[in-house]
């Protein structure tokens, strides 16, 4: 295993290597086809490099442990706008997450919907690509950002294109109050058009997802205006059937860490298939997919879907348009279905891509097919 310190003895173990790379950041994140490779670790290029609360904007090394992120920011009462999920109970994996982990998968909670995905929030990001070249995009500031937006492209690249050293983000300041609604009885195809309406009114919600039967909502922000938007909120659902408060703010967190970390399917037997599709899409492929369990996140543009194992859910209605990646299986059923939707327009970019930045093909080889 390499375990590089520092972005200058990364750069020369990716240049001498002489074979394929498996590129490990806290190694809770294993989402991919299986790679074979000498493991290149990133966790000891770790540490906050620049913090500016008053610019909110904060810098830091790939390996940084992504709760001593959370942690100054909480202390000057600022967040990472796009709440990342821990995946180590849904995958069976244990390990620290990294920031670099994070913007490698391209990671987003629940808050999706209002503040996009971690790619939105990325203003800078030095990577090594694959002849062992260090390199920078984007800045310290979002003024900064000109130029190829290498930024964007190496979120959700998952190591393929370059080893990730140093990312830089803008931040939002901590919320001041939250609730959470909930309208129980609902079907899939209720849900959705619950979570259309109040997602279409002018009562902003910071998350909408749908599981086990109930249509939930978060609702952030001062205070007074919670208390508004709560108020409005019951009324206009209150025609769905009984509506649900939730304003104790540790038990919204709670109820909101288990729709990120997807709790209602940890420690279940199954695959596990994570699908985006168009929100109004949603029922339709629920019902044809025939599984039993589900849940929906993003507005009902994320599901969640337990299969029987081996079961390949792209088979199934394939004229619903969208992405279905299998999350969670053993590696020969993700041999056999690979592990992300095939999007053959794209071949020839992504892999003209891949020749530029990794002309060896040495970076985490075969992972995303």
């Amino acid at each position: 295993m390499f375990e590089p310190a520092t972005e200058q003895q990364l750069s020369d173990a990716v240049r001498d290597a002489t074979g394929p790379l498996k590129i490990r950041g806290g190694g809770t994140r294993p989402i991919g086809n299986p790679v074979t490779g000498e493991v290149l670790s990133t966790a000891n290029l770790s540490g906050i490099s620049l913090y500016e609360p008053g610019a909110l904007t904060i810098v830091a090394q790939a390996g940084t442990p992504l709760a001593e992120i959370e942690a100054a920011l909480a202390a000057e009462n600022q967040r990472l706008p796009f709440e990342p999920m821990d995946h180590r109970v849904l995958l069976g994996t244990t390990g620290t997450p990294t920031i670099g982990g994070v913007v490698a998968a391209n990671i987003a909670g629940p808050r999706r919907i209002q503040a996009g995905s971690c790619r939105d929030s990325l203003i800078g990001v030095r990577f090594v690509d694959g002849s062992g070249t260090a390199i920078k995009n984007g800045g310290r500031v979002m003024k900064n950002v000109t130029g190829y937006d290498l930024v964007k492209l190496m979120a959700g690249s998952y190591g393929t294109l370059g080893v990730i050293t140093e990312v830089s983000f803008k931040l939002l300041p901590g919320i001041a109050a939250s609730a959470t609604i909930c309208v129980d009885g609902s079907t899939p195809d209720r849900a959705v058009e619950i979570m259309s309406r109040v997602l279409g009114s002018p009562f902003e919600v910071s998350a909408a997802a749908f599981g086990g039967g109930r249509t939930l909502f978060r609702i952030e922000g001062f205070a007074d205006s919670v208390a508004y938007r709560r108020t409005q909120l019951k009324t206009l659902l209150s025609e769905y059937g009984e509506v649900g408060l939730e304003t104790d703010p540790a038990k919204t967190a709670e109820i909101w860490a288990n729709i990120a970390n997807v709790a209602a399917f940890h420690n279940t037997a199954g695959d596990l298939w994570r699908i985006s599709v168009k929100p109004s899409d949603a029922p339709a492929l629920v019902a044809e997919l025939g599984v039993t369990e589900t849940m929906l996140d993003w507005g009902g543009g994320l599901i969640w879907a337990l299969a029987d194992p081996g079961t390949d859910l792209r088979a199934i209605a394939p004229h619903i348009k969208g992405h279905r990646t299998l999350i969670r299986a053993d590696d020969a059923t993700k041999a056999k279905l690979g592990v992300f939707h095939p999007e053959p327009g794209l071949a020839a970019i992504s892999q003209g891509l891949r020749a530029k930045f990794d002309p060896r093909g040495i970076l985490n080889p075969g992972l995303m097919g």
